[in-house]
């Protein structure tokens, strides 16, 4: 059953975009235009990265591919969420890009509305690609689009407030390790972790390491692993250990709030890297500790190129050459470092590292991620998510103990 346009856009909205983890702030760019033309006509590019313009490195790329495919790449940038909409409104006005570049959770639902083409349709070669980072991509055994980079979350730590405090970042293996070094450091005066807990998809992405750290199934959320985790967040926010606060936190002012120094951890993606070289003080970064030990699943960010229906499929051909393109190893490198993202390739992370060793945690973090829209949930994880971070607000800040929040939050999720 194919959703009405209602139900599409609202899925879309509820997705949403996690704008922060691309720094992909502002709005929308030039307006959207159907292409014409075939091999040396003008073909149209939509993407979620409104910073940067004509000029900048990924600009240069897009209009290089362009000419290498042989004809001129219209590029328009939305921010994600705009775009999302403005893709299903166009392909449903036959008016649909030629190429386009969205949000890994956005995918499964233009797959769902019939508006994009599976990679195997197209004869684009997916096989080097690492499998939990295409499968944020991938419907019922087939793929939609060609993932450009991933990014996922793990903790930033301050080396000088763990070691005031006593405690070495080694030691921190498992939830009951964290919370005693958070105790410590609250004892030496210093502030234990921040996150972000907001009540939208952000605040679910950073809930999603926990929740599935201690075993949880986005199917069951009222389960005794997901109470849980919640349960964690709540007794840290009660023992001062994270900061009320945390409740209206986005992932940027979580972020700022760890960079004033005071904080021991703080939860955030690998788009702060370049913050934190500014942030003037010795950080280190491990991965986030699942309830009893290694690394807990986190949640994959980052956009996929996908190849929207077109009526004249003539166009296919030129389409796959600007995507082969833009996700080349040659050109995924220099693009990764740009975006700060982990690339989809092992060929591409090796050298990534090889250049900047700090990317290693990283790239060990993203080979543990998961697709939040994988696992066969698709179009019903925004049905899921929002009563997630429902329940999580309701928890955190004391309406409702973390068993009844997350069993009205499944109730809700099973109705939607």
């Amino acid at each position: 059953m194919i959703p009405t346009r209602r139900t599409l856009l609202a899925a879309l909205a509820a997705v949403g975009t996690l704008a922060s983890l691309t720094a992909c702030g502002g709005g929308s760019s030039s307006s959207s235009g159907s292409s014409s033309g075939g091999s040396g006509g003008t073909y149209a590019f939509w993407d979620p990265y409104p910073q940067f313009n004509a000029s900048s490195a990924w600009g240069k790329l897009v209009t290089s591919c362009g000419t290498k495919a042989g004809v001129k790449l219209k590029r328009t940038a939305y921010d994600t969420t705009d775009l999302g909409n403005k893709a299903l409104l166009a392909a449903q006005q036959g008016n649909a890009p030629d190429v386009m570049l969205v949000d890994n959770p956005v995918v499964s639902t233009l797959v769902e509305a019939g508006i994009l083409n599976k990679t195997s349709d197209l004869g684009l070669d997916t096989k080097s690609i690492q499998k939990n980072i295409i499968g944020a991509g991938t419907l019922d055994g087939a793929s939609y689009g060609v993932p450009i980079g991933a990014n996922t979350l793990a903790l930033y730590y301050n080396k000088k407030v763990l070691s005031a405090a006593g405690v070495d970042p080694a030691s921190v293996k498992d939830w009951n390790s964290l919370t005693a070094a958070l105790k410590k450091v609250k004892g030496a005066g210093k502030k234990g972790i921040t996150f972000s807990a907001i009540n939208t998809e952000e605040g679910s992405f950073q809930f999603l390491p926990w929740f599935w750290g201690a075993g949880g199934d986005l199917t069951k959320l009222d389960s005794a692993k997901g109470v849980a985790a919640l349960s964690l967040w709540k007794q840290w926010v009660e023992a001062g250990y994270a900061p009320k606060d945390v409740l209206q936190n986005t992932q940027t002012t979580s972020w700022q709030e760890f960079a004033t120094g005071e904080y021991a951890f703080g939860e955030n993606g690998t788009w702060q890297l370049g913050n934190a070289e500014k942030a003037g003080f010795d950080y280190g970064i491990i991965n986030i500790p699942a309830q009893n030990g290694g690394s807990a699943p986190v949640p994959t960010g980052g956009e996929f190129v996908t190849v929207p229906v077109q009526k004249d499929t003539g166009r296919y051909d030129v389409s796959k050459k600007i995507v082969t393109c833009l996700t080349s190893d040659a050109n995924l490198l220099p693009t990764d470092t740009t975006l700060q993202y982990i690339a989809p390739t092992a060929a591409v992370q090796a050298t990534q590292v090889k250049q900047n060793p700090k990317l290693k945690p990283w790239v060990d973090a993203v080979a543990a991620a998961r697709g939040r829209t994988s696992g066969g949930l698709g179009t019903k994880y925004p049905t899921i998510s929002q009563p997630m971070w429902t329940a999580v607000q309701a928890a955190l800040s004391g309406g409702k103990s973390p068993q009844d929040a997350l069993a009205t939050a499944q109730q809700s999720a099973q109705k939607g």
